[in-house]
């Protein structure tokens, strides 16, 4: 399963964050290190399920579907905040990066109003630039990526040298605990341009190649969490293609109220519906979150920052495998039962592969239901694609 790591510094909302995504009851407190061990949970990236598209209603297994969106699980961890210099075990450092390591890629929860220092200590709105925040713990990863790569470095960088070794291939061995693949190194080598020699490669090399290796293997979403009490000047400051507005207190409140009945609401939407009679407090809350948080950024930003880390930062595509072509289902008569993400590219001896290894070992051919075209195992799949896979 795609594993999404939330980090961040403490008391930014990561844990607000990780509850409001999963549904999960993680402790929350106005202080710090309140995370020790890691949080791990189920959040879900959507995508448009085809149930609506053909008419059909779909039994989802290994997701689920609300009024035509399917909610495609992913695994979230919530670890314990960073601080400066965590590389050297300031901190809960060393867990924090330890944490880390299986994810793909990470979502960093950032205090855009300013009102956390950088220990995560809570200071007047605005008194703190979120910008160190988002620099330091960047820095932290890349320096712990280093410490991995300069261990034994002038032993190994001489034996490829000699042995005619490809240095990717010994930097990918090297980080194989971090889930780091050798294509990915390849592209940071060639992004960092090195000298030819690694021997000579000294921390300055080693430094920059760790950047481009956690660009590569590690990429940031930035969540400007906290926006619905920072100035629009702060948020523009950092709003890009990776980094959205959101309020994860908003989003958590909201889920909350649907699932106690009082409204109805799912994770993404601009609105809600009242459904029952609400408390002074209860309908206080909710106009708050209308007028600064739903009216001012079009949603709470939750779910945004989960589907576009998915669907675009680490570049994956929803596809759907069925066993019957004609009524989208599997030899259980369940429509439309299961969802796959993979990366953009694959093909449809990958989607195979990850149904069952016999699948694929048998492959015969596929039909793509929607053009009802016969397709062969290296056709590229598209995202939302319904795939017949024939095999012997």
């Amino acid at each position: 399963m795609v594993q999404i790591g939330i980090v961040g510094k403490p008391n930014v909302g990561k844990t607000t964050f990780f509850n409001a995504a999963t549904l999960a009851n993680a402790e929350m407190a106005d202080y710090p290190f309140t995370t020790i061990d890691a949080n791990k949970g189920v959040m879900y990236a959507r995508s448009p399920c085809p149930c609506k598209e053909f008419g059909v209603k779909c039994n989802p297994r290994n997701s689920r579907c609300l009024d035509g969106v399917r909610y495609i699980p992913i695994e979230a961890i919530d670890v314990a905040g960073l601080v400066p210099k965590a590389h050297e075990g300031r901190g809960l450092g060393n867990k924090f990066l330890d944490d880390l390591r299986r994810a793909h890629c990470l979502i960093h929860i950032v205090d855009v109003s300013g009102s956390t220092d950088e220990e995560g200590r809570p200071c007047s709105p605005g008194s703190h630039d979120p910008a160190h925040d988002i620099k330091f713990l960047e820095e932290e990863i890349d320096y712990w990526i280093k410490g991995l790569l300069e261990k034994d470095w002038r032993r190994l960088s001489m034996k490829c040298k000699l042995e005619g070794v490809k240095i990717e291939k010994m930097l990918a061995e090297k980080l194989a605990g971090l889930g780091i693949k050798e294509e990915e190194i390849k592209v940071a080598l060639k992004k960092a341009s090195l000298p030819e020699d690694a021997t000579k490669w000294g921390d300055e090399e080693l430094l920059k190649l760790a950047t481009h290796v956690r660009k590569e293997a590690k990429p940031i979403l930035l969540a400007l969490n906290k926006a619905d009490k920072a100035a629009d000047e702060m948020i523009k400051r950092f709003e890009g293609e990776y980094a959205i507005p959101c309020s994860a207190m908003a989003e958590l409140a909201l889920v909350k109220a649907a699932e106690h009945g009082y409204i109805d609401y799912k994770p993404g939407d601009s609105s809600y519906k009242i459904l029952k009679e609400l408390d002074e407090k209860q309908r206080k809350g909710l106009e708050y979150i209308d007028k600064h948080v739903l009216q001012r950024f079009g949603s709470t930003g939750v779910q945004k920052c989960i589907d576009k880390a998915v669907f675009e930062l680490l570049n994956l595509i929803a596809v759907y495998p069925v066993e019957d072509e004609n009524k989208l289902c599997d030899k259980d008569g369940n429509v439309l039962p299961d969802v796959f993400l993979l990366p953009k590219g694959s093909t449809v001896i990958d989607l195979a592969y990850k149904v069952h290894s016999d699948l694929a070992e048998g492959f015969i051919k596929a039909v793509d239901v929607r053009s009802k075209k016969i397709v062969g195992a290296d056709h590229e799949l598209k995202n939302g694609d319904i795939i017949h896979i024939i095999a012997r």
